[in-house]
Order: structure tokens, then C-alpha cells, then sequence
């Protein structure tokens, strides 16, 4: 595994990855990585020849500095993560790097980034979208994963890399969770031994919501379900709850606060279900 600090190093070695005739495949990631992470790797090494992971904490898709502040990462850890993973490079920019001056150009996708945490973090996808676009534009890889945890984030570069007509294929990774159904995040760690034990009622929270479109409920029903099971936690603090339409797939969407973690998740509901229920 190599590992590459520098745009113009990480670009020499792919050259010679393309000059012998191999697909490459990217993970982009902040670090920290879990087993979520390295089921995104998994997928990446079954499809490309060529594997590459990002590890860069992007400073423009914080909307609060202290939650960029708080961002820990073991790049050590993570790069033995990668490794163990079967990761062919690994490209590890610092912040001057990648913004060697006051960014003055922004993607934002518009539309699929005005609902849910867009409501709540402001300039969150502009960074986002912009960033992607960056290692999109330095790695050109063939493919790039991304897991369905972050559905709002897979929606708006599924869009960003439609409209720009960049020539990636976005592969969408099924969410990774705990034996409990806790979804896997970096944010996790955050929790206290009390938090931790509560966490996953927000998981059961959207299987009630799904078990009622199931059941042919309509959205304000699906949604009255899911609410039930989250009331019954008074240590929860609401963000939102939606049933939303994103890249064609409709999802039952929450964000939570457990303290000062801030925790979302997402599952599928079929569009069949939800029109019968209409």
C-alpha cells in the first residue's frame, strides 16, 4: 500500500496504474474509519483493480467549528485499517493542500440539499459537493463508494456528478449496524455508556415506520409510527423525521441528539407501498 500527502503525487501514481490498463476505484473518507468504512473498501476491492481511500477532514462542510474541532482521527490506526482492507493507495492531503488558498469556487446542488440536515446545517452540502468534486477531479477514478447511512449526501452527488456529467459511476453501500441495529458512524464514540444504550431506538423507530407502510399506511402515519417509538426515550432530542424521496428511493429520514451527539439514519420504504397507501 502507498500513501500519497501531495495532488501531484497521488496523480504520477495513478498515471501509471491507468497506463496498465487497471480500473481504479475510490473511497472518499474523513478518517476515523469503522467497519462501515471497510465494508465501502470491501466492495471497491471486489469491483476495481485499483484501490484508492481518501482521509481528509474537509473544514468547509462543518457548519459549526467546534464539531470540526472535535473531528478526532488516528491516521495511523486508519491507515493500518486500510491496509489490512487490501487498499492500494491511500491519499492523506492536509487542509493547505487541498485549499491553498481561500476557496472562491463551491459546488452546491440545489433542491435535494434544502430538506432534512440541509434544514440544520447550513453549507453543509455546499462543502460536501465541493470537496467530492475536488477528489473526483484529482483521482478520476472509475468507481467512487458511498454508503446509504449518509442518504442525503449519496442523493446530492449522485445529482452533482449527473448535472456536471462527471465520468463516475456512484456505487451506493447498504448501511453497516450493530448487533443492536445502531447504525455505524465515527460519531458513535461520542456517546456515553447511557447514550449508547439508548441509541438504538432510532433505528427501531424507522422499523415501525416501515412496518407501517408495510401495513399500508400513509406518510403521516408512517411518520405518527415512528415518532411513537422515539417519544418513549425523553432523553432524545428531535431533529427532524421524514418520509422523503431521494434518487428515486423513498426513505423513511431522522436526525437525533442523544447530548451533544447529533445522530441520523435512514431506511427504505418500496414506492408500491407507499402508492397503495395513498
Amino acid at each position: 500500500m502507498t500513501q500519497h500527502a501531495t495532488i501531484a503525487a497521488i496523480r504520477r501514481h495513478l498515471d501509471e496504474v491507468r497506463r496498465g490498463g487497471k480500473s481504479i476505484g475510490l473511497v472518499p473518507t474523513m478518517g476515523a474509519l469503522h467497519a462501515g468504512h471497510g465494508a465501502l473498501i470491501d466492495r471497491a476491492r471486489r469491483e476495481s483493480d485499483h484501490v484508492v481511500v481518501s482521509i481528509f477532514v474537509n473544514p468547509i462542510q462543518f457548519d459549526r467549528q467546534a464539531d470540526y474541532e472535535a473531528y478526532k482521527v488516528n491516521l495511523a490506526a486508519d491507515l493500518q485499517f486500510c491496509e489490512v482492507r487490501g487498499t492500494d493507495a491511500v491519499f492523506v492531503p492536509g487542509v493547505e493542500e487541498m485549499y491553498p488558498q481561500p476557496a472562491a469556487t463551491f459546488v452546491e446542488v440545489t433542491g435535494v440539499s434544502d430538506q432534512l440536515c440541509g434544514k440544520f446545517r447550513p453549507g453543509h452540502f455546499r462543502g460536501v459537493a465541493t470537496v467530492v468534486t475536488k477528489l473526483l477531479n484529482i483521482i478520476a477514478p472509475d468507481k467512487a463508494y458511498f454508503g446509504e447511512k449518509d442518504a442525503q449526501q449519496l442523493a446530492v452527488i449522485q445529482r452533482m456528478v449527473e448535472d456536471l456529467n462527471v465520468a463516475v459511476e456512484i456505487v451506493p453501500v447498504p448501511t453497516v449496524r450493530e448487533s443492536d441495529g445502531l447504525a455505524l458512524s465515527s460519531r458513535n464514540q461520542r456517546l456515553t455508556a447511557d447514550e449508547r444504550r439508548v441509541a438504538p431506538v432510532l433505528y427501531r423507530a424507522l422499523q415501525a415506520g416501515q412496518s407501517a407502510a408495510q401495513n399500508g399506511a400513509g406518510a403521516n402515519e408512517i411518520r405518527e409510527a415512528a415518532l411513537a417509538v422515539l417519544r418513549e426515550q425523553p432523553s432524545i432530542r428531535l431533529e427532524y423525521l421524514e418520509v422523503v424521496e431521494l434518487s428515486g428511493v423513498r426513505r423513511i429520514a431522522a436526525a437525533i441528539w442523544l447530548g451533544s451527539t447529533r445522530l441520523i439514519d435512514n431506511v427504505s420504504v418500496t414506492a408500491r407501498t407507499l402508492q397503495s397507501a395513498s
